[in-house]
């Protein structure tokens, strides 16, 4: 059976047909070591390999019903039978000497291609030559297909816990289609949004259900003008900035490694939990672009997309998105790093207290979906405006423990998260192994400067490091810091001072 895509699904195709420069696919590339007898595998072995494993994700060999959004219905997941597992495995080789830079120039490239619509929205590569007799598998998603954490479990499936694992066990009968979660009804949404919007302003959305299907013309203007009030009403627009210009098609793709111990250190010390670390560290390489630039610092903040998950834990290999977003305030004005942090962790916990903010982001895309395709493009696009955010950063907490693929370890993961178009700039974070890798993603042109970013991304969390350790609070292992240092923190904080 044909299934349809749910209108945040089709919200990411919507996205890019509305600008070429938009790319929606996310993306990981793993670095593994050489195999058991030496070297890397060939493409046909890792050709072989997913073909044995695949069964576990039927979507995976599923394409679109028709290649793009609108009329009157969503597209459906249907078999491709033309599936042909070589067509979404290629194989690359890097030059000599295979470093970093050889590996980011040539992800950057990988990134930068749109997936065929015509086919499985997926596509794998073998990348060899990498130092030191290494290899990589680059991979590449649509967004309809997964979001962030789904994605980490579609790696999961591939991966291994031991380098000679059994064969993997046949499907459950819940996952056979895919996994998706049932339609929302339109009484949870109208409560979804209780306390969010005027009632005339829920009631208006709602009518476009119906009354757009035989007046589409009024549908549409009644779309604009409901995303109007909400913009207006609960929203404050983001700031303008460089970040947020018309971009190109081709991206730059850039890591920054550190290690995981001392995030923990940072957030035992300073408060606050992993996710706000990440945050305030982009944060603070945010702030060094703009001032390498010229820029002035807007004084109430860049305005961070931060995905949520909303994924239960019976959708464990459910495909699809299981996300809503978290507008959170970059303090890119404060000068002082601590400050900086402590804002962070402040403004993240004051919206995940609320709770109403990634409700309301989750049910105006589902409310949306009241109406035809035709008229719910005009609200996705709303929602992925600039005036709404400016950069998305994106964490994924990953398995600490060394997982395998074709016998090999894997040491590093590099993660990618998509480009809105007219958003320059996006971040990923992703844990694995005792390390914390941050995917930096540009558009080449608009950001040529990005090296300014990537350094100060490192260089903040030294600084949060050193502040954490000269402020005498819990080290990463858990044991009690100093208590004279701790008591004159509290003592400083007591009277205002960081």
């Amino acid at each position: 059976m044909s299934e349809h895509l749910t209108p945040l699904d089709a919200t990411f195709l919507e996205l890019e047909e509305a600008d070429e420069s938009a790319h929606m696919h996310t993306g990981v590339i793993m670095v593994f070591d050489p195999q058991p007898d030496g070297g890397s595998p060939s493409r046909e072995e890792v050709c072989q390999y997913l073909v044995s494993r695949l069964g576990q994700l039927p979507r995976y060999r599923q394409r679109l019903s028709e290649p793009h959004t609108g009329g009157m219905s969503w597209p459906a997941w249907q078999d491709d039978p033309a599936f042909d597992i070589g067509r979404h495995v290629a194989r690359a080789a890097l030059p000599a000497p295979g470093g970093d830079e050889e590996l980011a120039e040539w992800a950057s490239g990988f990134f930068s291609q749109r997936l065929d619509r015509h086919r499985p929205l997926w596509e794998m590569a073998l990348v060899e030559g990498l130092a030191n007799g290494r290899w990589a598998i680059a991979t590449k998603t649509h967004h309809c297909m997964v979001d962030g954490v789904g994605s980490a479990d579609v790696g999961h499936l591939l991966l291994d816990t031991t380098p000679d694992a059994a064969p993997v066990a046949p499907p459950s009968p819940s996952f056979a289609s895919g996994g998706t979660a049932a339609p929302s009804s339109l009484a949870r949404l109208a409560h979804a949004w209780a306390g969010l919007l005027p009632l005339d302003t829920m009631l208006h959305a709602a009518e476009m259900g119906t009354h757009g299907v035989l007046h589409p013309r009024d549908a549409l203007r009644s779309a604009k003008a409901a995303v109007a009030v909400i913009v207006r009403e609960e929203l404050r627009a983001a700031p303008r900035t460089s970040l947020n210009r018309p971009i190109g098609t081709l991206r730059r793709f850039e890591v920054v490694r550190v290690p995981l111990a001392d995030l923990k250190e940072i957030k035992n010390s300073l408060g606050g939990t992993i996710n706000d670390v990440v945050l305030a560290v982009t944060a603070s390489g945010l702030r060094a672009l703009l001032q390498s630039r010229g820029e002035a610092l807007p004084a109430g903040g860049l305005r961070a997309m931060v995905p949520v998950s909303v994924r239960a834990a019976g959708e464990h290999l459910a495909l699809g998105n299981r996300v809503s977003s978290l507008y959170v305030e970059l303090p890119v004005a404060e000068t002082d790093p601590v400050l900086r942090y402590r804002e962070t962790v402040a403004r993240s916990e004051s919206l995940k207290s609320e709770g109403r903010q990634a409700l309301g982001t989750t049910a105006v895309i589902e409310l949306a979906g009241l109406a035809p395709p035709v008229i719910h493009a005009t609200m996705a696009q709303a929602i992925y405006a600039t005036r709404l955010f400016n950069v998305t950063i994106t964490n994924v907490p990953g398995p600490q423990q060394t997982l395998y693929a074709l016998g090999a370890p894997m040491r590093e993961v590099y993660p990618l998260v998509p480009l809105a178009a007219e958003h320059a700039v996006g971040v990923a974070a992703a844990s694995y192994d005792g390390n914390v890798f941050f995917g930096v993603v540009a558009d080449r042109d608009a950001v040529p400067d990005l090296e300014v970013l990537v350094r100060s991304l490192g260089a903040s969390v030294q600084d949060l490091l050193s502040a954490a350790r000269a402020d005498g609070g819990v080290p990463a292992d858990g044991a009690p810091g100093d208590s004279r240092r701790r008591r004159a923190r509290a003592a400083r904080d007591a009277n205002g001072v960081a």
